[in-house]
């Protein structure tokens, strides 16, 4: 059984950073791309960053040195680092697998993790 668990979320004032991590089990890790999206409420699903299994990373041109994402497939876990974070940010995170590197048609989600950024 495929299982990604996201952890790290939590409260952080605008300006600050948050580092999330995504662990998967089930699945061999190191086949897979690995996306973070978001969802704030009453928004749609946003695509965030992905990381290919060479360690290329795919992100939106908006998203630009906002985000780091990293690769350890030792230890079947993509961590994001989120820095200058905005309440805009405010989001549920989620991990996905996949594999083309691209910001759709991931196969395996997780939970999520809720990040609140106050102003």
């Amino acid at each position: 059984q495929v299982q990604l668990v996201e952890s790290g979320g939590g409260l952080v004032q605008a300006g600050g950073s948050l580092g999330l991590a995504c662990v998967a089990s089930g699945v061999d890790f190191d086949h897979y791309v690995i996306g973070w999206f978001r969802q704030a409420p009453g928004k749609e699903r946003e695509f965030v960053l992905a990381i290919s299994v060479a360690g290329s990373t795919i992100y939106p041109e908006s998203l630009k040195g906002h985000f780091r994402i990293s690769r350890d497939n030792s230890k079947n876990t993509v961590w994001l680092q989120m820095n200058m974070l905005k309440p805009e940010d405010t989001a549920v995170y989620y991990c996905a697998a996949g594999v083309r590197p691209t910001a759709t048609g991931y196969a395996y989600w997780g939970q999520g993790t809720q990040v609140t950024v106050s102003s």
